[in-house]
């Protein structure tokens, strides 16, 4: 089969074997995968990973444990080994032995098969096309904020960010019922939220305006600044951002305001699926362009460009 591989020798797809399913786990038949901001941090340095990038899927079950074949599916990231104290604790997406595909130990989605633990498969709605269903890993990261937060009704939020994380999350925001400002650096990217009821405005016009829960998703020093001065006293800073780069940065504010910061990464595939099978959460608007997987080196320069938001890899094209 073919992957595209991140290793020693640059970013290239190559020629591997196809993989077969062990205990408990599923052959997955990869129709579509998307690029994210994190597979672009990787090509950087950021986890010192090496091997198969990808970690949103959708595809269609082939063999292994406990699913009928033809299913088609997408799959949670974290594979742990559902042993551990905090596996037995309902934390299995922190487990200290798990591997993470395509981040960390685990090969990737960007190939024409992918193995992943019969557990973290979620099948996929009929009315949910393979175009929409790639985005449930980034809009499940999205839902996590709601259940960190316990947000009360109508809560004003400012959300840093207009690439595909930060849509996302103003779009999930917004849905949930709170007053969602999105700032970002592209007009033509902004546009997309406005025309769904969501103000904008750009970064480089915002003024601070302190509000109760602000979201930090430009992987970026100075959107991290410029959020935590947008966070009231006592308010909540969510981070989303995974980048490569160390940053500099004086926590005085934090402490001073005392203002709370949460980490966070993955999400529930329940929410975002019937999200995304309601059409609460828009995101076909925010595709750039599909290529094929044989492309994936092109494909991967084009998700870097600026002008870029959501590319797509057809995996069977």
């Amino acid at each position: 089969m073919q992957a595209l591989r991140f290793d020693p020798e640059g970013l290239r797809v190559v020629d591997t074997p196809r993989p077969s399913p062990g205990m408990g786990e599923v052959l997955v038949r990869v129709s579509m995968a998307g690029i994210c901001s994190t597979d672009l941090q990787i090509t950087r340095g950021y986890m010192n990973y090496r091997g198969t990038l990808g970690h949103e899927f959708v595809g269609s079950v082939v063999e292994g444990a406990d699913w009928e074949v033809g299913t088609r599916v997408v799959g949670e990231i974290n594979f742990a080994c559902r042993r551990c104290a905090w596996c037995k604790r309902g934390l299995d997406r922190h487990c200290p032995h798990r591997t993470v595909l395509g981040i960390q130990g685990a090969p990737g989605c960007f190939a024409e098969y992918v193995i992943v633990p019969a557990a973290n498969l979620h099948k996929v709605p009929d009315k949910v096309s393979d175009q929409t269903a790639v985005f449930v890993e980034p809009v499940a990261a999205a839902f996590e904020i709601l259940e960190q937060t316990q947000l009360e009704p109508n809560t004003r939020c400012v959300v840093f960010g207009d690439g595909k994380l930060g849509q996302v999350i103003a779009q999930v925001l917004h849905s949930a019922g709170h007053r969602v400002t999105a700032v970002g650096k592209y007009p033509e990217k902004l546009k997309l939220l406005t025309e769904l009821g969501i103000p904008t405005e750009l970064f480089g016009d915002y003024s601070p305006t302190q509000v109760p829960l602000v979201v930090e998703a430009t992987g970026s020093e100075g959107g991290f600044e410029a959020a935590l001065a947008s966070v009231e006293p006592r308010g909540s800073l969510v981070l989303k951002s995974t980048v490569a780069a160390k940053h500099t940065l004086s926590l005085a504010p934090l402490v001073i305001h005392e203002i709370s910061v949460i980490g966070s990464r993955c999400g529930p595939f329940a929410p975002a699926l019937d999200a995304l099978a309601s059409g609460k959460i828009q995101v076909r608007p925010m595709i750039s362009n599909t290529r094929i997987l044989s492309d994936g080196v092109a494909a991967i320069e084009e998700a870097a460009r600026s002008e870029s938001l959501k590319v797509l890899l057809d995996c069977q094209g």
